[in-house]
């Protein structure tokens, strides 16, 4: 029946199982361990647990896998693995699956603590990593090798919104035997179409849309079962990163209005970048939703629309960028996204802070760019603000 079911529909029922009671709303399982009724039971579900049956809520708890199943059924995955926050699971995808002599292709434009956990983690225990310009298939062709066991990237760059080309990628990975493993946050499960296109691992930070109204952290990796199973779960069961069943019934009521919240936000933030477009005060702004943006075509065939997310550079730099960030009334000085208030924050001294100022450059973190995520304020409000505050310089 689910195999049917358009993706809203999957948002608000997928995966749910109800107890005896009948429940509407799907029920919190707020345990850690649980019962046998005899010994010859619990040793039969250490060898091999069956369907819904759980030995510890660091392995696996009913609520979370009633979120596991419905956003793996979203993703159009076969399994997934619930996880404690977003790094959790961008670590667990990659420390799970390398050993000390691999190599990993990444492009360089990432997130500060993924670019943490690729530059730093990752070399301390003997994975070798090239960076390349993830727009640049020529780059990413040039840097595989026999010994190339992943490549990773986010599909929308943090925070400079650059695209990957997830296909011509995936085409290049798969011919040297490495998994794909994308960083979906910005994409979005609404928007998402990576697995069609040859990611074989997809990452999200549930904190952010899934959730949507800042309240818990979260993370979870889709994929194949046997990956989920065989590779992410043994890493995770026992290192501990798991989801707590109070955090996943706090992600299925996300996933619920996800949908709506995402599309409206999406349009939000085209208005707002249509609005800032050429304004006097900005050196650029950046916004796959655009046309005059460079990879317009590739977000069409990719997302479908532009995200909720667009960033711009402040003409002055940074003393400019915090007089306008300063001078905001409903926008909220935050450093997540994907919230139900628009939020803004300034790269270079916050994500991004730890960067030398040469890799900033490089990667086109200026001391004037914003990065703004737009919520579900009236989009007429926020272009105010926005313009308001620019106005003051």
């Amino acid at each position: 029946m689910t195999d049917t079911w358009n993706k809203r529909t999957l948002a608000v029922h997928g995966g749910t199982k109800r107890s005896q009671f009948g429940e509407l709303s799907e029920a919190i399982y707020l345990t850690q361990g649980f019962a046998y009724d005899s010994p010859e039971q619990a040793e039969a579900r250490f060898l091999q647990a069956g369907e819904d049956e759980f030995i510890y809520a660091r392995y696996g708890n009913p609520t979370v896998a009633m979120f596991e199943e419905r956003i793996a059924a979203l993703e159009g995955t076969e399994d997934a693995f619930a996880t404690a926050s977003g790094m959790a699971a961008v670590t667990a995808s990659l420390m799970s699956l390398l050993k000390a002599g691999d190599h990993v292709v990444s492009a360089k434009a990432l997130f500060g603590s993924c670019l943490y956990v690729l530059e730093e983690i990752l070399g301390r225990y003997g994975v070798e990593v090239t960076f390349v310009d993830g727009a640049d298939l020529d780059q990413w062709r040039a840097a595989m090798r026999d010994d190339t066991r992943a490549v990773f990237f986010e599909s929308v760059a943090n925070p400079t919104l650059e695209l990957v080309d997830i296909a011509g990628v995936a085409e290049i990975a798969h011919a040297h035997g490495a998994l794909v493993i994308v960083d979906n946050v910005f994409s979005t499960p609404v928007f998402s179409r990576a697995v069609d296109l040859g990611a074989d691992v997809v990452v999200y930070s549930a904190t952010k849309h899934i959730d949507g109204q800042g309240r818990t952290l979260g993370g979870v990796i889709l994929g194949t079962k046997d990956y989920v199973r065989k590779t992410a779960e043994p890493f995770l069961k026992h290192t501990g990163a798991a989801m707590s069943p109070f955090t996943a019934w706090v992600m299925l009521k996300g996933l619920e209005t996800m949908d709506l919240r995402v599309r409206a936000q999406a349009e939000g933030a085209l208005k707002l970048a249509q609005a800032l477009e050429g304004h006097a005060a900005l050196e650029r702004v950046i916004y796959p939703g655009l046309a005059a943006h460079p990879q317009h075509a590739l977000m069409q065939e990719q997302m479908g629309q532009g995200g909720t997310v667009l960033s711009f550079d402040v003409k002055g730099g940074k003393d400019a960028a915090f007089k306008m960030l300063n001078a905001l009334e409903i926008i909220k000085i935050s450093n997540n996204l994907g919230d139900a208030k628009s939020i803004v924050t300034h790269p270079a001294t916050t994500t991004h802070q730890r960067l030398p100022d040469a890799q900033k450059a490089e990667l086109g973190i200026t001391p004037g760019l914003l990065r703004l995520s737009v919520g579900l304020e009236d989009a007429g409000d926020l272009i105010a603000d926005v313009t308001g505050a620019l106005a003051a310089l």
